[in-house]
Protein backbone atom coordinates (compact mmCIF):
# COMPACT_ATOMS: atom_id res chain seq x y z
CA UNK A 1 0.00 0.00 0.00
CA UNK A 2 1.77 3.17 -0.68
CA UNK A 3 1.95 5.95 1.15
CA UNK A 4 -1.01 8.37 -0.22
CA UNK A 5 -3.67 5.97 -0.35
CA UNK A 6 -2.93 5.37 3.74
CA UNK A 7 -3.82 8.53 4.71
CA UNK A 8 -6.91 9.81 5.97
CA UNK A 9 -9.78 11.11 3.55
CA UNK A 10 -11.78 14.04 3.77
CA UNK A 11 -14.96 13.68 1.42
CA UNK A 12 -17.19 17.16 0.93
CA UNK A 13 -20.65 16.89 -0.64
CA UNK A 14 -22.66 19.45 -1.66
CA UNK A 15 -26.13 18.61 -2.39
CA UNK A 16 -29.45 21.19 -3.03
CA UNK A 17 -32.11 20.29 -1.25
CA UNK A 18 -35.45 21.55 -3.47
CA UNK A 19 -37.62 23.48 -1.52
CA UNK A 20 -40.13 21.78 0.84
CA UNK A 21 -37.39 18.57 1.11
CA UNK A 22 -35.52 19.63 3.86
CA UNK A 23 -37.00 17.56 6.54
CA UNK A 24 -37.01 14.31 4.36
CA UNK A 25 -33.39 14.93 3.38
CA UNK A 26 -32.39 15.43 6.63
CA UNK A 27 -33.42 12.38 7.68
CA UNK A 28 -32.03 10.17 4.91
CA UNK A 29 -28.69 12.13 5.89
CA UNK A 30 -28.81 11.23 9.22
CA UNK A 31 -29.77 7.23 8.16
CA UNK A 32 -26.67 7.73 6.05
CA UNK A 33 -24.29 8.91 8.44
CA UNK A 34 -25.38 5.95 11.06
CA UNK A 35 -25.01 3.68 8.66
CA UNK A 36 -21.42 4.93 7.49
CA UNK A 37 -20.71 4.44 11.09
CA UNK A 38 -20.76 0.84 11.06
CA UNK A 39 -18.20 0.86 8.10
CA UNK A 40 -14.17 -0.23 9.38
CA UNK A 41 -12.27 2.99 8.62
CA UNK A 42 -15.30 5.58 9.46
CA UNK A 43 -13.91 8.80 11.37
CA UNK A 44 -16.71 11.06 11.18
CA UNK A 45 -19.23 13.26 9.54
CA UNK A 46 -20.37 16.69 9.74
CA UNK A 47 -23.74 18.14 7.94
CA UNK A 48 -23.83 22.05 7.77
CA UNK A 49 -27.16 23.26 6.77
CA UNK A 50 -28.06 26.03 4.41
CA UNK A 51 -27.03 29.57 5.72
CA UNK A 52 -30.32 31.15 4.52
CA UNK A 53 -33.62 30.04 3.27
CA UNK A 54 -32.62 31.05 -0.19
CA UNK A 55 -30.17 29.03 -0.38
CA UNK A 56 -30.74 25.16 -0.46
CA UNK A 57 -27.42 23.86 -0.25
CA UNK A 58 -26.00 21.29 2.80
CA UNK A 59 -22.93 20.47 2.84
CA UNK A 60 -21.73 17.04 4.56
CA UNK A 61 -18.25 16.49 5.43
CA UNK A 62 -17.15 12.91 5.96
CA UNK A 63 -13.67 11.02 6.61
CA UNK A 64 -12.59 7.78 6.35
CA UNK A 65 -9.47 6.30 7.46
CA UNK A 66 -7.54 5.80 3.65
CA UNK A 67 -8.71 5.35 0.22
CA UNK A 68 -9.40 1.86 0.52
CA UNK A 69 -12.10 2.28 3.31
CA UNK A 70 -14.05 4.84 1.62
CA UNK A 71 -14.18 3.03 -1.78
CA UNK A 72 -15.66 0.38 0.27
CA UNK A 73 -18.43 2.62 1.68
CA UNK A 74 -18.71 3.99 -1.63
CA UNK A 75 -19.54 0.99 -3.54
CA UNK A 76 -21.55 -0.70 -0.84
CA UNK A 77 -25.32 -1.15 -1.52
CA UNK A 78 -26.14 0.18 1.76
CA UNK A 79 -24.94 3.72 0.40
CA UNK A 80 -26.53 2.96 -3.14
CA UNK A 81 -30.10 2.78 -1.34
CA UNK A 82 -29.99 5.69 0.39
CA UNK A 83 -28.53 7.94 -2.34
CA UNK A 84 -30.74 6.18 -4.51
CA UNK A 85 -33.45 8.08 -2.49
CA UNK A 86 -31.41 11.03 -1.02
CA UNK A 87 -31.00 12.43 -5.26
CA UNK A 88 -34.49 11.88 -5.88
CA UNK A 89 -35.02 15.36 -3.37
CA UNK A 90 -32.13 17.45 -5.27
CA UNK A 91 -32.58 20.10 -7.32
CA UNK A 92 -29.49 19.23 -9.37
CA UNK A 93 -26.69 15.99 -8.67
CA UNK A 94 -24.51 16.22 -5.90
CA UNK A 95 -21.00 17.78 -6.03
CA UNK A 96 -18.19 15.66 -4.51
CA UNK A 97 -14.60 16.41 -3.99
CA UNK A 98 -11.87 14.36 -1.89
CA UNK A 99 -9.12 15.86 -0.16
CA UNK A 100 -6.33 14.10 1.79
CA UNK A 101 -3.24 14.83 3.83
CA UNK A 102 -2.65 18.30 5.76
CA UNK A 103 -4.76 19.88 2.75
CA UNK A 104 -7.83 19.22 4.87
CA UNK A 105 -6.38 21.39 7.86
CA UNK A 106 -7.22 23.99 5.55
CA UNK A 107 -10.73 24.13 5.75
CA UNK A 108 -13.42 26.51 5.79
CA UNK A 109 -16.75 25.38 7.19
CA UNK A 110 -19.25 26.27 4.16
CA UNK A 111 -16.65 26.47 1.86
CA UNK A 112 -17.46 24.04 -1.36
CA UNK A 113 -15.28 22.05 -3.36
CA UNK A 114 -12.57 22.23 -0.79
CA UNK A 115 -9.72 24.83 -2.72
CA UNK A 116 -6.53 24.57 -0.77
CA UNK A 117 -4.49 27.49 -0.68
CA UNK A 118 -0.63 27.59 -2.01
CA UNK A 119 1.62 25.70 -0.62
CA UNK A 120 3.57 28.49 0.67
CA UNK A 121 0.68 30.04 2.75
CA UNK A 122 -0.25 26.24 4.10
CA UNK A 123 3.59 26.26 4.97
CA UNK A 124 3.60 29.30 6.76
CA UNK A 125 0.76 29.03 9.18
CA UNK A 126 1.34 25.16 9.81
CA UNK A 127 4.62 26.63 11.00
CA UNK A 128 3.10 29.56 12.82
CA UNK A 129 1.08 26.95 15.00
CA UNK A 130 3.82 23.78 14.95
CA UNK A 131 6.84 26.03 16.67
CA UNK A 132 4.73 28.01 19.81
CA UNK A 133 3.03 24.01 20.03
CA UNK A 134 6.34 22.26 20.40
CA UNK A 135 8.59 24.69 21.99
CA UNK A 136 5.27 25.10 25.19
CA UNK A 137 5.92 20.79 25.13
CA UNK A 138 9.46 21.79 25.78
CA UNK A 139 9.25 24.26 28.26
CA UNK A 140 6.25 22.20 30.21
CA UNK A 141 7.65 18.61 29.87
CA UNK A 142 10.99 19.35 28.82
CA UNK A 143 13.00 17.93 31.96
CA UNK A 144 10.78 15.28 32.08
CA UNK A 145 11.65 13.87 28.69
CA UNK A 146 15.07 14.69 28.74
CA UNK A 147 15.43 11.36 30.93
CA UNK A 148 13.47 9.12 28.16
CA UNK A 149 15.10 7.43 25.35
CA UNK A 150 15.09 9.62 22.30
CA UNK A 151 12.56 6.95 20.47
CA UNK A 152 9.71 7.08 22.77
CA UNK A 153 10.80 10.97 23.15
CA UNK A 154 9.60 11.70 19.88
CA UNK A 155 7.13 9.44 19.78
CA UNK A 156 5.03 11.26 23.06
CA UNK A 157 6.30 14.79 21.44
CA UNK A 158 4.76 14.05 17.60
CA UNK A 159 1.00 11.92 19.39
CA UNK A 160 0.87 15.64 21.35
CA UNK A 161 1.55 17.70 18.69
CA UNK A 162 -0.34 16.39 15.81
CA UNK A 163 -3.58 15.63 18.34
CA UNK A 164 -2.67 19.75 18.58
CA UNK A 165 -2.55 20.36 15.22
CA UNK A 166 -5.66 18.59 13.77
CA UNK A 167 -8.26 19.60 17.00
CA UNK A 168 -6.81 22.34 18.45
CA UNK A 169 -4.51 24.88 16.40
CA UNK A 170 -5.53 24.22 12.98
CA UNK A 171 -8.85 24.57 12.74
CA UNK A 172 -8.50 28.09 14.78
CA UNK A 173 -5.51 29.41 12.58
CA UNK A 174 -7.45 28.26 9.25
CA UNK A 175 -10.08 31.08 10.36
CA UNK A 176 -7.85 33.41 11.94
CA UNK A 177 -5.57 33.33 8.61
CA UNK A 178 -8.56 32.71 6.45
CA UNK A 179 -8.57 36.60 4.78
CA UNK A 180 -5.17 35.75 3.80
CA UNK A 181 -5.24 32.36 2.66
CA UNK A 182 -8.35 32.22 1.16
CA UNK A 183 -8.77 35.71 -0.52
CA UNK A 184 -11.83 37.23 -2.29
CA UNK A 185 -13.40 34.57 -0.04
CA UNK A 186 -16.51 35.63 2.52
CA UNK A 187 -16.20 33.71 5.45
CA UNK A 188 -19.38 31.97 5.65
CA UNK A 189 -19.12 29.11 8.35
CA UNK A 190 -22.04 27.27 9.03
Amino acid sequence: MNQLSSQPVTVVVSRRVRKGEGAAFERLSSDMTERAAGFPGYLGATLFRPSAPEDPEYRIVFRFQDRETLAAWEESEERRELLRQIESLLVEPSEREVTSGIVTWFTLPGQNPVKPPPKYKMTIVSWLALYPAVTLIFVLFGDLLATLPLLLRTLIVTVFVMLLMSYVLMPRMTRWFSFWLFPGRNDTSR
